[in-house]
């Protein structure tokens, strides 16, 4: 059985399918999935969703690239959402210098708000970090001494040396569609050295397809198996105890 870590099941793509996918998923051995915001208003659908799906669960935050467009009150709406039942995860937060949708300013503020948030609830958090490798680790060391951090890097993409960085910090990897492309052997590399306990998986569907399904849209749940089989492989471990281990991990870390 599979644990998807990482969804936006609340994406328009899925509005005229979204119990047919819920349903392939399940059939495909997937027993949980994280609906993960973006928004105020995404993380509220994420966690209706949660409630209308057994095997759905709901992560609440602001994703850096939409922190300059929120409203005054919707920081409040997460920190309500936070404490609701079947949210098992602050975020996605983290930063972004990628796009340049929000200013720096702004993403770290954002940064740290879900940061402590996530440590008043004891919660952990799910961390979106792209083209900005030391900056991300540099307020995660400073969050850390100040109290304890739990989380994922999700749809891990990142340097050996930051993924060692992470793991010392107490967090968990998480891989998505890219590990199966061609041009990855530097990721797929990474991950042969992530320690067994701190593996995830996720689609981050509707995006990141894997291969053989690359290019098409929406990704989703079902197609976990492609990643997975790709991750065992690398690894040199049979693909029931990849399943195990990091549905496992999924539970420990998510407590679901």
């Amino acid at each position: 059985m599979w644990i998807d870590t990482h969804t936006h099941l609340d994406d328009p793509q899925f509005d005229s399918r979204r119990d047919a996918i819920v349903s392939r998923a399940m059939q495909a051995g997937v027993d949980a999935m994280l609906a993960v915001g973006t928004t105020a208003g995404s993380s509220q659908t994420c966690v209706e969703l949660a409630r209308r799906f057994p095997a759905v669960y709901a992560a609440v935050g602001i994703q850096p690239n939409y922190t300059e467009q929120a409203e005054p009150d919707d920081w409040e709406c997460i920190v309500r959402l936070a404490v609701e039942d079947r949210v098992v995860a602050v975020g996605e937060t983290g930063l972004d210098r990628h796009w340049d949708y929000s200013s720096w300013t702004v993403q770290q503020d954002y940064f740290d708000r879900h940061i402590r948030l996530a440590q008043r609830h004891d919660l952990p958090l799910i961390i979106h970090m792209r083209d900005c490798e030391a900056e991300t680790v540099a307020m995660l060391e400073s969050a850390s001494g100040r109290h304890g951090l739990r989380g994922v890097m999700h749809s891990f993409t990142g340097s050996a040396a930051t993924a060692r960085h992470c793991i010392e910090l107490g967090l968990h990897l998480s891989f998505a569609g890219m590990l199966t492309y061609k041009k990855s052997e530097a990721l797929r590399a990474i991950a042969c050295q992530i320690p067994s306990e701190r593996l995830l998986l996720e689609t981050d569907c509707p995006y990141l397809s894997p291969h053989p399904h690359r290019g098409r849209r929406p990704n989703e749940p079902a197609w976990i198996v492609h990643t997975a089989s790709c991750l065992a492989e690398v690894r040199g471990v049979e693909l029931g105890t990849l399943a195990d281990q990091t549905s496992e991990n999924a539970r420990r870390l998510f407590r679901i």
